[in-house]
């Protein structure tokens, strides 16, 4: 019996603590910085990937292209600054994603109406089993003026915020 290298599935690497996997620096897998680097054969081509995996987490963060080695066969090795070079670009698309995600869950505009600026906030919490979302309004001052539960696909623009306003903040109909 061969001793395979001591490489952790995606569940062992979630369960695990940080250090226990820190230092493992192989060809095909990398581990540091609270990210694991695994370079895998691509299932669509002759070519290979490799797959960002942050600590803790069950699925790749990111999945890329990965360079072939000078055989042309095999993978070329992972090395430190190709693997930083991996955990840069993995956790920018991380931030990116979660700041796409806030932006979507909450949005804001501000607008002329009832003779003042009003800011019109739409927060949207998605929960699994009650989805919804706050709609708000506040005056320059910041001061509350309203707030009512609406339905998540509630859609914030400068004519709905007016609108509602106008009506004297009055719930919004669902449309459906």
């Amino acid at each position: 019996m061969t001793d395979a290298p001591r490489t952790p599935t995606p569940d062992q690497t979630a369960e695990s603590s940080p250090q226990e996997f820190s230092k493992i620096q192989e060809p095909r897998l990398w581990c540091g910085e609270g990210w694991t680097a695994r370079v895998l054969k691509n299932e669509d081509d002759d070519g290979w990937a490799v797959a960002m995996i942050k600590d803790g987490e069950p699925e790749p963060a990111l999945v890329g292209p990965w360079t072939m080695g000078r055989d042309k066969k095999n993978p070329k090795p992972l090395d430190g600054p190709a693997f930083s070079t991996l955990v840069k670009t993995a956790s920018e698309f991380v931030r990116r994603h979660e700041q796409q995600l806030h932006a979507t869950l909450h949005q804001r505009i501000t607008v002329t109406a009832n003779a003042g600026r009003i800011t019109v906030s739409l927060d949207i919490v998605p929960d699994e089993d009650h989805p919804h979302a706050l709609l708000s309004a506040h005056d320059e001052a910041g001061e509350p003026l309203a707030e009512v539960r609406v339905a998540p696909s509630f859609k914030l623009n400068r004519s709905s915020a007016v609108a509602w306003a106008d009506s004297d903040f009055a719930k919004p109909k669902d449309r459906a």
